[in-house]
């Protein structure tokens, strides 16, 4: 027992001072995170769903496109368990596919909102002057402009696609994560350890990416998460429009847009995809919240 107390302690000299300190940190962010419930319940639903989306080849007991008209606007029952749509199809095969979608639309979408809202957000922040002032400008105008309604525009125009979608959510998302990044950098690239750099003669980029953007990545974490709750009710506002993913192409976005001329004769198809939406949006917001609170020392004692 003395040995391996021993052998611990070993390995704890061993790790350099930045290393216990984000060990410390890690810990201390798990404990505060883990006094959320509604957060941790929130996470598992989601790991439910990814685990869902990924097995739904397997656990859809019908091909989701395939048709029966015999069958068509059946009732939930042990045959069907959220019934069939107006073409017969199985609602809770095409459900399983569809969450694959809503789930890719809102990840590779904040993927692209993320990445433009780091880019944009560190230059202003680092560099400040001009820059900061030009870059600003250009997010103050894309903020004037309705994001739902220019989606549509652009989609409009470009034709209907699941990945225009994910690609004009993307670039029409990104001003809040890049005045979060910028505000982390101004605070940032007065530290010590920047100054430092810069008096070694480290290049910028390496500075902004290896010194700076770890350590401003707390609120990015939490604007991501909050971000996939978003791009989800956005693609699924644009499914029903029409815009979204096309049929035969399965979505909760068009399987509510099909069940809105059987709304009071098939309440199935629009009750199941919007209790979908609804749970997932929420999960999500609530992580987001949870990753908040814990991150944020000024928020840790407050619940």
């Amino acid at each position: 027992m003395g040995s391996q107390t021993q052998e611990f302690d070993m390995d704890d000299k061993k790790q350099s001072p930045n290393q216990r300190f984000e060990e410390r940190q890690r810990k201390t962010f798990w404990r505060y995170f883990q006094r959320r419930r509604m957060a941790v319940g929130s996470l598992v639903i989601i790991v439910i769903i990814f685990l869902i989306a990924g097995l739904a080849s397997i656990l859809s007991p019908y091909d989701p496109g395939k048709t029966n008209v015999a069958f068509k606007l059946k009732p939930p029952s042990l045959q069907h368990y959220l019934g069939t749509d107006n073409l017969g199809r199985d609602v809770f095969s095409r459900m399983l596919h569809g969450s694959r979608v809503s789930l890719s639309v809102g990840f590779v979408a904040v993927a692209i909102s993320v990445g433009i809202g780091i880019l944009v957000g560190a230059m202003a922040g680092y560099y400040s002057g001009w820059v900061d002032s030009l870059l600003m400008r250009f997010v103050d105008v894309m903020l004037c402009f309705p994001s739902f309604f220019l989606m549509l525009t652009v989609v409009a125009l470009l034709g209907p696609s699941l990945f225009k979608v994910m690609v004009v959510i993307g670039i029409t998302s990104w001003m809040g994560t890049a005045r979060f990044v910028r505000a982390e950098f101004l605070s940032l690239r007065e530290r010590d350890f920047t100054q430092a750099a810069k008096a070694l003669g480290v290049k910028d980029y390496r500075i902004i990416f290896r010194h700076i953007l770890p350590n401003a990545m707390a609120p990015v974490f939490v604007t991501a998460t909050l971000g996939v709750a978003s791009a989800i009710l956005v693609e699924a506002g644009l499914s029903f429009l029409g815009f979204g993913a096309q049929p035969p192409a399965p979505s909760w976005g068009n399987i509510l847009t099909e069940g809105r001329a059987y709304i009071f004769d098939a309440w199935w198809l629009t009750v199941f995809p919007g209790f979908a939406i609804l749970v997932t949006v929420l999960s999500f917001n609530l992580v987001g919240e949870g990753l908040r609170d814990a991150l944020d020392p000024r928020l840790r004692g407050r619940r």
